[in-house]
């Protein structure tokens, strides 16, 4: 509220409404009346309504006139008292959203031809100045900006200022109020200022790619650039930078390959980076006295200087950001961006808010920020402007940095129609880009019907969600540390397996939770909560570290072997542990390490993994791509409670396939088709040679908690 020397309040709450609040008890008589003056005049406002509340008459009053955005207003009451209006709840208002809405793609700053420009949108604003450090010095020149249509107020100087500094100071209810440019695409270090760039002097020649055939072909990931390479033994001479996460070649003690090279050696198709915008919780300057996964975002559109070997050179995060991408493009890899547009960091000291208070986020039926995320705010990407700002903030991560995918993180948080436009941008830019996201139903004041969740798939169904029920069928409650899943035992879950082995498409359950394959992002362990390995430590506890082990690999199997797209933790493959740490986003980096002695160790499991992920590549029906395809493919064998083996026609000429899973304590002999069938994999190796052949109509022996593939082929078909 305002300072309590004025002497009542008056809001505009919308478009033709204004809310006087009069302190109790009154001072003066109250007033029969009220006008509405500025600089263009004034009338007399209507009052519509009158409430006695917490201590203050609540008037609700109306006027006729249009409202004059950017001057002054005041409110005279009939004792003669008058106060200035304070811009209220009308941000909120759909009739302020498209009064306002403003299609041009210039807002920022630009310098070309020996003239530099600025644009920025802020309609509440009174006046608009900019101020501006020359490269190199603290002083600096503030410059009045002229207000243009749709509230965006714009300065053009014939000087070419690239590298200068800047911020917006706007005059908004009566207040200064200072912001870093939202739409910067450069700022110098720690964010303090946007800084005026000239990205094609960070150009860096882009690798083509095609257009990546399916999501269902997709195998992603997941790391974070600081964990991939800061091991000490991991080989990488940039380690924990972005200059790192681009080196081939490296190695660890045992003189295997490490960090990329490792990556490309195991099958991935995407690496998926946790977030690389500028982001709060790291001193660029001390970049190793702390730790943090980056979900603090500050500057969206631009790269987090960290991971920089020069944080103060606004342009070399730029350049070091797209030769690593394109250093992963040469080596066949693609790049998807984790990215949080579900929230900032600080909501009161963010830009958005700091330009068009109470615009960007949402507010309860209380009038008080929405905290469906967690933080203390959610983005209100329904409103136009919001909405345009992240989609013109993935366009320009597409354009300039070349990026192959986008995961969202609390994708349910944003809106569908918000989504759907960022995929049709993504399309039109650049096809066969992948978009996951996590579609969690979120306590966030959007109706049920327009938020981006696994509920309405159907309104989105070119992207992926993460698919918690998978999660929680194959390994337990993510949120029960002891509870075990069924690659753990826990045969109560296997329709549960069944079903999310074939898709979640409703082949066995009847209730499709996706209506394709491909919107079912599968796994069981990613940067969030325990990893697996430390889940099977709670729950198996003295079991030994064989059984664990066997849990594991069945585990991240079936993530690799199940209709949908596999997403993997990065060293999943080699039992990844924290200590126990069920949510490290700032731990000490040593707990989030990749421990690339840990690979060492347990080579042989790298190798097994590697050879599921060849298996999935090699044969089509592990990753159908069509709801109809999958019931038209697989057929259940019917195996004892709680065996599960499926029969896979051949419908490629790849020949017919069978995967058996056996979670129990027990070897179990199992008949087969008629047939000869090889097997592709067994409980300790996998790959596409096979490893033994069985006759027509032999039983097979499946050993304890482990998987089989085997594959009749085509010339076999019909025997």
């Amino acid at each position: 509220m305002a300072s309590d020397n004025r002497p009542f309040f008056a809001y505009l709450d919308a478009m033709d409404t204004i809310t006087v609040l009069l302190p109790l008890p009154l001072k003066e008589p109250e007033p029969a009346s009220f006008t509405l003056e500025s600089r263009f005049g004034g009338g007399e406002v209507s009052i519509e309504e009158r409430h006695e509340i917490e201590g203050y008459l609540k008037y609700i009053c109306r006027f006729k006139d249009p409202y004059a955005f950017g001057t002054e207003h005041w409110v005279v009451s009939g004792n003669g008292s008058r106060t200035d209006v304070q811009i209220g709840a009308v941000t909120r208002s759909k009739e302020f959203d498209r009064e306002f809405f403003y299609s041009g793609d210039d807002l920022g700053s630009s310098c070309q031809n020996g003239r530099t420009s600025f644009k920025v949108w802020a309609p509440t604003a009174t006046n608009v100045k900019i101020k501006i450090y020359m490269p190199g010095e603290g002083r600096f020149e503030l410059v009045k900006m002229a207000r243009g249509e749709k509230g965006v107020w714009s300065l053009e100087l014939g000087r070419d200022l690239e590298f200068a500094r800047y911020t917006y100071m706007a005059f908004i209810n009566q207040e200064w109020k200072e912001a870093a440019d939202p739409y910067a695409a450069a700022v110098t270090v720690n964010g303090t200022h946007g800084v005026v760039a000239r990205l094609e002097n960070t150009a860096v020649p882009k690798i083509p790619m095609p257009p990546f055939s399916h999501p269902a072909d997709a195998i992603i990931y997941e790391t974070h650039i600081r964990d991939f390479t800061i091991h000490p033994v991991g080989g990488a001479v940039h380690k924990g930078l972005y200059k790192g996460a681009g080196e081939t070649g490296t190695t660890g003690p045992d003189g295997k390959p490490t960090g990329l090279s490792h990556v490309k050696e195991l099958g991935a198709t995407h690496i998926e980076f946790l977030p690389f915008n500028d982001f709060a919780g790291v001193d660029e300057t001390n970049i190793r006295a702390a730790y943090n996964w980056g979900y603090n975002p500050v500057h969206f559109n631009v790269p987090e200087g960290s991971y920089s070997t020069n944080p103060d050179d606004p342009y070399t995060r730029i350049r070091e950001l797209k030769e690593m991408i394109e250093a992963i493009h040469s080596v066949g890899i693609r790049v998807i961006m984790d990215v949080v547009y579900n929230h900032v960091f600080i909501r009161e000291k963010s830009s958005f808010e700091q330009l068009v208070p109470g615009y960007y986020f949402r507010y309860n039926e209380h009038g008080l920020p929405s905290d469906g995320t967690g933080v203390g705010n959610d983005f209100a990407s329904e409103r136009l402007m919001a909405r345009k700002f992240i989609i013109d903030s993935i366009i320009h991560w597409i354009k300039e940095y070349n990026l192959d995918g986008f995961r969202f993180d609390l994708m349910g948080i944003l809106d569908v129609q918000t989504m759907a436009e960022i995929r049709n941008a993504c399309d039109r830019l650049k096809p066969g880009m992948l978009i996951i996201g996590e579609g969690w139903e979120l306590n966030t004041p959007l109706h049920p019907g327009e938020k981006a969740t696994i509920r309405n798939q159907r309104r989105l169904p070119t992207i992926g969600q993460f698919n918690d029920r998978f999660r929680d069928a194959i390994k337990g409650s993510t949120f029960n540390l002891y509870e075990r899943g069924y690659a753990l035992g826990n045969g109560t879950y296997t329709e549960q397996a069944k079903e999310a082995i074939s898709g979640s498409v409703g082949i066995f359950s009847g209730q499709p939770l996706f209506s394709e394959p491909g919107q079912s992002v599968n796994y069981v362990e990613s940067h969030d909560n325990h990893t697996l390995w430390d889940k099977l430590e709670a729950c198996l506890g003295d079991s030994g570290e064989l059984l664990k082990i066997k849990c594991h690999r069945l585990a991240t199997s079936l993530v690799l072997l199940s209709q949908g797209l596999p997403f993997l933790h990065g060293g999943q493959e080699f039992f990844r542990t924290k200590g126990g740490d069920g949510n490290s986003y700032k731990s000490p980096e040593n707990v989030n390490w990749l421990d690339w002695e840990r690979k060492a160790a347990f080579q042989d499991n790298v190798r097994y993994i590697t050879g599921m992920i060849e298996i999935r590549k090699s044969l089509s029906c592990f990753r159908m791509r069509e709801n109809e395809q999958i019931r038209n493919t697989l057929a259940d064998l019917g195996l004892p409670h709680p065996l599960i083996g499926f029969h896979y026609k051949d419908n490629w000429g790849e020949g017919e396939a069978i995967l058996l899973v056996n979670p129990t304590a027990f070897i179990h002999q199992l008949p087969l088709p008629k047939g000869e069938w090889e097997v592709l994999a067994d409980d300790l190796h996998a790959g596409v040679t096979p490893l033994r052949s069985f006759p027509h109509h032999a039983d097979v022996a499946i050993e304890p908690v482990s998987i089989m593939v085997l594959l009749k082929k085509c010339n076999e078909a019909g025997n």
